[in-house]
């Protein structure tokens, strides 16, 4: 089922303003907006008959491409590999065998969890060129491969020093444990396997957020005793080089995590100031949250972003909860849409005008540098409206460039929808409704579906936020549709 928006109301055919048409309002950029001339190089802006004094431009945020940050680490990686076949020293003999396994699983197991570690360091240049959802499944991905490289490790340093001694595994076990930088590796790979186990996906769902975050913690202790169990151990037996290369990686990483996990965040709470002003009912069961601060600007938050927010009431200041902005920053005033789906969004509707709020971020690669087409596609499902909403308004566009398709079960469902209208009738830009249940007989995200809606679909640019099961199946439909793979920009927060 679909409902298209009504632009008729002072919009003549085509798009164009009629007579009884408002001014344009102030998201319809002009024509010559500087982003036209790089998605389509035949637009020759019209030259000045004088030449006016420049502006001073922003300087763009530093971003990071997913294929960037693999080749970096990837190739720290060939440096480790290139650090051990140095040191290594050719034998038959069978402990020696197991040795030499055992420092290069050690040397790469060091190294992927300072990956790990930097993965997760909220690095803006990171963050935002690589995405936070993208970075979470690398994360998890990559530590189970870390965790398999530490029990490789233990395993063939246990199996080289019993061929060595000629004792037993439980032997060697016995008697390596009296060493105590090798006690305080096996602590560490003992909280690693933890960390390791409540993170898998049957286990995550029976615990508490809460809980696996502060047993997620244990990593930054695991990680400590494996440093110095490889500072004081073989593993850097190579010289100085490698001791100075391993604490220069180990620093590096270390400042990282604490000033953009702790200073930045510390920082922006004092600068700020941030506090409720205003819970807004927009729906059933959803509501919009409306902050205000001091200085918010200097966030440089873009629409599509979100942040990690933490109400300082009675009952939420414990867990940051990622929410999208759902309107542009403007007049130091941030808004979020949060739907109640669990105990901490339900706790969000009761709260106060004049709560703190301590707000880290922004997060977040779902922007308007990810565009390369005129045309862009906006796919939406319940309220992962919220970031679409704020896009909608602000991407650069003439009449007819954006689309806007707004998923939901019907149309009470439909979050902030006098505002979308607003936006569509402002810009010129088509709004489509599609309402009807998930497992409806028809559905409105088929491939056929989407390029009667949208017939030259395979031209555009793809913005897509929605619940994990339809977020899926659009893509798929889009790619099926002619959409390429790399114009399809969607980012999950189930993580």
């Amino acid at each position: 089922m679909t409902i298209q928006a009504d632009l008729s109301d002072g919009y003549a055919a085509g798009g164009a303003p009629g007579p009884g048409a408002p001014p344009p309002g102030p998201a319809e950029p002009p024509a010559t907006h500087p982003l036209y001339s790089r998605l389509n190089p035949r637009y020759v802006p019209p030259r000045p008959a004088y030449a006016p004094r420049r502006a001073p431009v922003p300087v763009p945020p530093l971003r990071l491409s997913p294929m960037a940050l693999l080749r970096v680490l990837g190739l720290g990686a060939v440096v480790i590999v290139a650090l051990w076949l140095a040191q290594a020293e050719p034998s038959v003999r069978l402990d020696a065998l197991f040795a030499t396994l055992a420092h290069l699983t050690g040397l790469l197991a060091g190294y992927g969890i300072l990956v790990m570690l930097l993965l997760m360091a909220r690095v803006p240049a990171i963050e935002h060129g690589v995405g936070a959802d993208r970075l979470a499944r690398w994360h998890a991905l990559g530590g189970r491969h870390v965790l398999t490289l530490c029990l490789a490790h233990t395993a063939f340093a246990l199996c080289g020093y019993a061929a060595h001694t000629g004792t037993d595994v439980l032997g060697a076990t016995v008697d390596l444990m009296g060493y105590p930088g090798l006690a305080a590796a096996a602590v560490g790979t003992a909280l690693l396997v933890a960390v390791g186990v409540t993170s898998a996906r049957t286990a995550r769902r029976r615990v508490r957020h809460e809980t696996w975050r502060a047993v997620h913690l244990l990593t930054y202790v695991g990680a400590a005793l494996a440093f110095a169990h490889q500072l004081a151990g073989p593993d850097l037996a190579g010289g100085p080089f490698a001791v100075w290369l391993w604490t220069l990686l180990h620093t590096t990483v270390g400042t990282l995590l604490v000033w953009y996990r702790l200073v930045v965040p510390a920082r922006q709470a004092l600068r700020h100031g941030l506090r409720v002003t205003e819970v807004r009912v927009e729906g059933p069961d959803v509501v919009s949250v409306v902050m205000q601060g001091l200085g918010l600007d200097a966030l440089r938050a873009e629409p599509g972003q979100f942040f990690r927010w933490r109400f300082l009431s009675r009952r939420l200041w414990r867990t940051a909860l990622p929410f999208s902005l759902s309107a542009p920053v403007r007049d130091d005033t941030l808004r979020i849409t949060v739907k109640a789906c669990g105990d901490h969004t339900r706790r969000i509707r009761r709260l106060r005008p004049g709560v703190r709020v301590l707000a880290t971020g922004p997060f977040g690669a779902m922007t308007a540098h990810r565009r390369t087409r005129r045309k862009v596609l906006l796919v939406a499902g319940g309220v992962g409206i919220t970031p679409m909403r704020a896009l909608f308004e602000t991407l650069p566009g003439e009449p007819g460039d954006l689309t806007l398709l707004y998923r939901a079960g019907n149309a009470a469902q439909l979050v902030l929808r006098e505002e979308l209208e607003g936006i569509a009738a402002a810009r010129g830009a088509a709004l489509h409704y599609l309402l009807g249940p998930s497992d409806g007989p028809f559905d409105p995200l088929a491939p056929q579906a989407l390029r009667n809606l949208v017939p030259d679909l395979a031209q555009h640019d793809v913005y897509l936020c929605g619940p994990p099961g339809m977020s899926t199946a659009a893509t798929a439909a889009l790619e099926r549709a002619g959409v390429p793979a790399d114009r399809i920009h969607s980012e999950q927060f189930t993580f």
